[in-house]
């Protein structure tokens, strides 16, 4: 009989012992009303027979909703969500008082689908796949925490984990996405022929200036030569006349600045 006399009674002190851990709180609860201030991280003995603890997280909660969420044009969005939120410490109480322990269903849920669907409706349904979805996030939160927050409830963040768009749309959406690459790659090659041919056009003019310089230059060079030319050549005509006169019988006098000659016919008469 003393061993099942001390198994109970160790077993009755087991089980009239709590333990709150440091991301918790516990409210005391004894025939039906809840008394005293939240306790944390603590242990407390009390009697079950008509005493009780309720503990509740103070940590942040990931709390995952899969719900539909109407766009701008209709259209019916599934969507996966998630809600990050934290109770506070010191209005425990009067969250259990006013709403209780299914808090998450009874409140946290139902503010957040009335105003996920508020805000969604004003989007179209290919702005939920952009950017616009970190508008649509901060805008969910501060809606729910403009009421849950008086509530003892403060809402971390709002993520749109994954989209669910209508086979029809998605597909229009992926045909745009891939006419855009299109259209920005052949973008691409017409600047890329507009480059070579500036390039072309600059090579071009450049030798085109070249040609032009050195046709100057070998004009001018011509010129010279060609006054170099006629001056030898007269020089020669003059020499070939001196040779004609030195053959003729007649005397002469030839008076010359050694270019162009002039000559005197002394002929005996």
């Amino acid at each position: 009989m003393k061993v099942y006399y001390y198994l109970f009674l160790f077993l009755f002190l087991f089980s009239s012992c709590v333990v709150v851990r440091q991301d918790e709180v516990a409210v005391k609860r004894r025939q039906g009303k809840l008394i005293g201030q939240p306790i944390t991280q603590t242990a407390r003995i009390y009697n079950p027979l008509v005493a009780t603890y309720i503990k509740i997280p103070t940590r942040i909660v990931n709390l995952k909703i899969n719900l539909d969420i109407p766009s701008k044009e209709g259209l019916t969005i599934g969507s996966e969500m998630s809600i990050l939120y934290r109770v506070k410490s010191s209005e425990v109480t009067n969250l259990l008082e006013n709403v209780g322990m299914n808090y998450e269903q009874e409140l946290i849920a139902p503010v957040f689908r009335s105003a996920l669907a508020d805000v969604s409706a004003r989007f179209m349904a290919k702005d939920m796949h952009t950017g616009n979805r970190a508008s649509i996030e901060d805008e969910v939160k501060s809606m729910i925490n403009a009421t849950l927050e008086e509530k003892g409830i403060v809402i971390e963040q709002v993520l749109m984990k994954r989209i669910v768009l209508p086979q029809s749309l998605s597909m229009a959406i992926e045909q745009k996405l891939t006419a855009e690459q299109q259209a920005q790659q052949m973008q691409f090659v017409l600047e890329r022929e507009r480059l070579e041919n500036e390039r072309k056009l600059i090579e071009a003019d450049g030798e085109a200036q070249a040609s032009i310089i050195a046709a100057k230059g070998k004009a001018k060079a011509n010129q010279e030569l060609s006054v170099g030319l006629n001056e030898l050549l007269l020089r020669l005509r003059a020499i070939q006349a001196f040779e004609k006169l030195s053959n003729s019988p007649n005397a002469k006098i030839i008076v010359t600045d050694g270019q162009t000659p002039l000559i005197i016919d002394d002929k005996q008469k």
